[in-house]
């Protein structure tokens, strides 16, 4: 998660996309979320329309990054290949749900309802939000 408060809260240039913008903000460190200014309900993926309610004011905005595993898998990979690796859906507290991978877990210790922490992290292709499990739950 970016320490970076001075993101400014505004809506991407229409003509960049919402898309290219996410990822923009995310290789500069900085973990944005949209959030619809007309029925207020936040959004992930990034769109160019509120799938809630159909408008196509959405702002961004930096979530708290912090979020409760509601699914989770474990890939199975040689060690070779770099090993087992979870791949888990995270509820954010902002009412938003992502893709992504749980760290400084062991794979198959990652359970339904662990509270996690979004973390920027850079990566082969660019950077990611990964998570990790929150203070008090290793």
């Amino acid at each position: 998660m970016s320490s970076k408060t001075d993101v400014p809260v505004s809506p991407a240039p229409s003509e960049v996309g919402a898309d290219l913008y996410f990822r923009t903000q995310l290789d500069q460190g900085n973990f944005l979320i949209q959030r619809c200014t007309a029925c207020a309900r936040s959004v992930f993926y990034p769109r160019m329309i509120c799938p809630h309610c159909g408008d196509d004011h959405l702002e961004w905005y930096a979530p708290s990054g912090k979020g409760q595993v509601y699914s989770t898998t474990v890939v199975r990979r040689k060690a070779e290949h770099g090993g087992d690796y979870n791949v888990a859906l995270i509820d954010l507290q902002e009412g938003v749900r992502m893709m992504s991978r749980v760290e400084n877990v062991e794979p198959g210790a990652v359970k339904i309802g662990l509270a996690v922490k979004a973390k920027v992290v850079d990566a082969e292709g660019g950077k990611l939000v990964i998570f990790s499990p929150a203070e008090g739950q290793q």
